[in-house]
């Protein structure tokens, strides 16, 4: 049976870069092209039994690594494979941190990004070449990475959807489950998160998203 890769990536010169790479893996592959995080999120839904997903950090529909946190709480058993021009240590780090199988920065040649690729396939993680997992420097952000991992699966797809703006009978309906059951997940996800409310918890989750964009802009000089 073919494999079937997913390339979300909102450039289509980068995708077809992206496909390049897996055509010289093996033969007969499924490729699965999405343009936005929607379409991404679709493309995983559509195809449960998919080996690995190319995740592009920055696209339309969502910035930074809260589309890392998502998918991989949506499809836990979906290797996800960060592909990124933002390959600075700290995003690095952290995108593995939240889960990632592999790290591929975008001004890698096609030969490295399939080397890459390879690794992932083969059960390791890939990351650019020098990157070293040092210990996380800012020690708010650690602390809530840390937090963030105890969430189990659904706790974190509730608190995306409370990202999304979702009502506890939205996100009740979105999950096939009772409102009850929510509004326990939403009090777990606010004792582990060390919030009071739901708007604090999305407020932690943003800074996620914001930490990365601060290190893509660099310093102001």
């Amino acid at each position: 049976m073919a494999r079937t890769f997913i390339i979300a990536d909102d450039h289509p010169l980068f995708r077809g870069a992206l496909r390049q790479a897996l055509a010289g893996i093996e033969d007969g592959l499924n490729i699965v092209e999405a343009g936005d995080f929607g379409a991404a999120r679709a493309a995983a839904a559509d195809n449960p039994d998919a080996d690995l997903l190319l995740l592009d950090l920055t696209m339309p529909g969502v910035s930074g690594l809260s589309g890392l946190i998502a998918l991989r709480a949506e499809h836990i058993s979906l290797p996800v494979v960060i592909v990124s021009a933002s390959d600075d240590h700290t995003t690095v780090r952290r995108a593995i941190d939240l889960g990632a199988s592999g790290f591929i920065s975008k001004s890698a040649s096609i030969d490295e990004i399939r080397d890459g690729i390879k690794s992932v396939l083969a059960g390791d993680v890939a990351t650019p070449r020098g990157f070293e997992l040092g210990p996380e420097q800012d020690e708010e952000i650690g602390d809530l990475i840390s937090r963030l991992q105890t969430l189990t699966p659904q706790q974190s797809r509730v608190l995306g959807m409370l990202g999304e703006g979702l009502l506890n009978k939205q996100i009740a309906y979105e999950l096939s489950v009772s409102e009850a059951t929510i509004k326990a997940h939403v009090s777990a996800v606010l004792q582990k998160l060390a919030v009071d409310s739901r708007t604090q918890a999305v407020i932690q989750l943003s800074k996620i998203s914001t930490e990365m964009r601060d290190n893509e802009a660099g310093p102001v000089t």
